[in-house]
């Protein structure tokens, strides 16, 4: 036998090498001694500050350093806050740095979802807590199934995240019915109109059978859903039944009027009815993952960062039961990859972006708030002789 040649060698060098390595996370604890955070977001404005949510009805700030002492807005006189009730999420309007505006999804003393719009105050890191307009209210039939995120998406229309009603199975079937709000993804235009106006791209305006305000159906609770801030992608982590969890895609491209299946299917598979499920209208999720590895998902963000560029483009997402936390990338031709980046070991109740795009998670039972960071680790090469053995 005889040696393969120096070019060879390298060549084969390098692809061991990158084969061998793998892609993982760590975290970084930024704020301690919150009580139940619920959701992360930025104001858009240039300030670099984060805006923590806490389900009991209060927002506070973390300016980098630290957390200033009086919250950005208090509503806990206003929210209900048993079960998966409380303050869901805060969205920060477009012009916020012009116009100040700024809105919250909450469970009202009623059990009923609210979105209301405030304005900033004259200090800007203090609201006015006398500026409410209500623009939605929806309601809550059971005390879970809230959903409870808002996003401006690139159109700069408000996307609202809700949930199913509650209960189990979806008992009333509101994911499937047109006539309700509840199981969809909603998009209204909070600039025009009083409370708002409906996007006339709408994919239902004008159809008498289905509700202006639906985007997409077929939901039974997208806790957290996010918009890829490069290319205008829309993921949504939908929380299952029983089974299954999964993220729902929609791509930048898209009209609208997606079904995503709930409830006559779960991930992939059929749920009610058991067979025959899927008469080809519906839209499947790009990933899904059974309750052998969690139980309740917690949608997160595509990194678009730059202190991290081996996640660049991958999105992340969690299970608040287990703590795994996964990475996912498109191969280029519609199909998901995904790998296990970090068992966190603490309840991640939401992800959350910064201005810059880092990618941050709420520990929802010891409140806690950590930063996402790159941990590149690698077999250590181990020197091989390789040798041809097609020559005698």
């Amino acid at each position: 036998m005889r040696l393969v040649g120096l070019a060879t060698c390298i060549f084969l060098l390098v692809i061991s090498v990158e084969i061998w390595a793998t892609l993982s996370i760590g975290v970084k604890l930024i704020v301690t001694g919150l009580t139940k955070p619920a959701a992360i977001t930025h104001a858009g404005d240039g300030s670099g500050r984060l805006f923590i949510t806490l389900k009991g009805g209060k927002t506070i700030i973390y300016d980098g350093s630290k957390v200033l002492p009086e919250p950005f807005i208090d509503l806990s006189s206003l929210v209900s806050t048993d079960g998966e009730r409380g303050l869901l999420s805060i969205a920060f309007h477009p012009s916020y740095k012009s116009n100040g505006f700024f809105f919250v999804n909450y469970t009202d003393t009623s059990g009923d979802t609210v979105i209301a719009r405030y304005s900033v105050s004259n200090d800007p890191s203090v609201a006015d807590s006398n500026s409410a307009v209500v623009i939605l209210q929806i309601i809550q039939p059971f005390i879970n199934h809230n959903g409870g995120q808002l996003q401006f998406g690139p159109d700069g229309y408000l996307y609202i995240g809700m949930g199913d009603g509650g209960s189990g199975g979806d008992t009333q079937n509101n994911a499937q019915n047109p006539g309700t709000l509840l199981g969809k993804m909603l998009r209204i235009d909070v600039d025009n109109g009083i409370p708002y106006a409906i996007p006339s791209s709408n994919p239902f305006v004008g159809n008498p059978e289905v509700l202006d305000e639906i985007w997409a159906l077929g939901l039974r609770n997208p806790w957290r859903f996010s918009f890829d801030r490069q290319t205008g992608d829309l993921f949504i982590g939908d929380v299952g039944q029983k089974t299954w969890e999964e993220v729902n895609f929609q791509p930048a491209s898209s009209t609208g009027g997606e079904n995503y299946g709930w409830r006559l299917m779960e991930g992939v598979h059929c749920f009610n009815p058991e067979t025959d499920c899927n008469d080809g209208t519906l839209t499947l999720p790009v990933l899904e993952y059974d309750h052998s590895n969690g139980c309740s998902i917690t949608g997160g963000y595509r990194y678009r960062g730059s202190q991290n560029p081996g996640l660049f483009g991958y999105y992340l997402y969690a299970d608040y039961c287990t703590g795994n936390i996964w990475g996912a990338i498109e191969d280029g031709q519609g199909s998901w990859r995904t790998t296990r980046l970090l068992d966190a070991s603490f309840r991640i109740s939401s992800f959350g972006e910064d201005e810059a795009g880092e990618i941050y998670v709420a520990d929802y039972q010891e409140g806690r708030i950590y930063r996402i960071v790159q941990k590149s680790k690698s077999m250590p090469w181990i020197p091989l002789l390789l040798l041809d053995d097609a020559t005698p």
